[in-house]
């Protein structure tokens, strides 16, 4: 009972958090004239968002850094080495992404960091993730008990931490570019791993996942059509970026596929296309990431998010069934 108490604890003081700081960012970001640049290559439709404020993900960021601070101050939850573990990884990709960001805004652009520069910083939060987890004790092998599998991958683990920390953040990226979709896609999937990390003895990363949930909550008041404010690489990287580490953290690698299925297909469609050009000439998609390919067919953007959100949410609760079971 304590820790359902503590759950909707952390989530009421995430949403709280990230509607009052929400009401006083956006003023803020207008006056910067933060606005976010709409590519030259973006449906017609979304002219009509040039300049909106960007880097919003601060709301949902601080909100969930500040709770943590205060519950941890109070008590009311305990500090711990893999608490630790997902505060670097969520500072230090927010960092790559306030940066990518920054520059983008300064230069009037979309081009903010270089795909090099992005990997360095990816490699080096990576490190250090990886640093921290083997100092602990933390065990190098993917395991799926119900299957009998049993991978012992040793420093190649290091690189496997790399590649979903990379994977997931870009995927993350590249799914938000409708009002909303990225956001609450992202508060299905943490609330599922909330309620799988209690499940399976993570109190620390239950309560902190509790809190991100509470945030984007808050945040998709202001962020759902039409929306105020858009969070930018500076969130949407440091979404992917927990995400994978959660999921590593908790030892449910394989579930990460299951609840951040939508991000997969966003991904895959921007490959497959690439491939398709490249093979047979010619698109398989009229725009991607997919969500576009949905627009050129004429659907409204509200209705694109909401079938994404439900399918979002199916996946959710698969992944919970198999995250705890398996």
């Amino acid at each position: 009972m304590l820790i359902l108490t503590k759950s909707i604890l952390a989530l009421g003081l995430g949403f709280v958090s990230a509607i009052l700081l929400g009401l006083l960012i956006i003023p803020l970001l207008k006056k910067l004239h933060v606005g976010q640049n709409i590519s030259i290559f973006v449906m017609e439709s979304h002219r009509q968002k040039e300049g909106t404020p960007t880097m919003g993900g601060l709301i949902f960021i601080l909100s969930t850094i500040l709770v943590t601070f205060l519950l941890l101050i109070t008590d009311r939850i305990r500090y711990t080495t893999n608490l630790g573990i997902v505060l670097i990884v969520f500072l230090g990709y927010a960092l790559i992404g306030f940066l990518d960001d920054y520059l983008s805004i300064k230069r009037h652009n979309n081009e903010g960091l270089t795909e090099i520069q992005k990997l360095i910083g990816q490699v080096f939060i990576a490190l250090a993730f990886f640093f921290l987890y083997m100092k602990t004790g933390g065990q190098t092998a993917l395991i799926i008990s119900t299957l009998h599998i049993h991978i012992e991958m040793g420093w190649v683990y290091g690189l496997f931490i790399l590649f979903l920390l990379v994977g997931a953040s870009n995927a993350v990226n590249l799914t938000d570019g409708l009002d909303g979709l990225a956001g609450g896609l992202s508060a299905i999937a943490f609330i599922a791993f909330s309620l799988i990390s209690m499940m399976v003895g993570y109190e620390d990363m239950g309560i902190f996942t509790f809190i991100l949930t509470g945030s984007l909550l808050g945040f998709l008041v202001f962020n759902t059509h039409p929306a105020k404010v858009f969070m930018g690489d500076t969130g949407s990287l440091a979404l992917g970026g927990v995400m994978a580490t959660i999921a590593v953290l908790t030892h449910r690698e394989v579930t990460l596929a299951v609840v951040a299925g939508v991000f997969i297909i966003e991904t895959l469609s921007v490959i497959l296309q690439v491939l398709w050009l490249y093979i047979f000439h010619k698109k398989l998609f009229l725009m991607t990431p997919i969500h576009h390919h949905f627009e050129k067919l004429g659907w409204a953007e509200v209705d694109i998010v909401k079938m994404f959100w439900i399918i979002g949410f199916i996946l959710a609760m698969a992944g919970i069934f198999f995250g705890v079971w398996l």
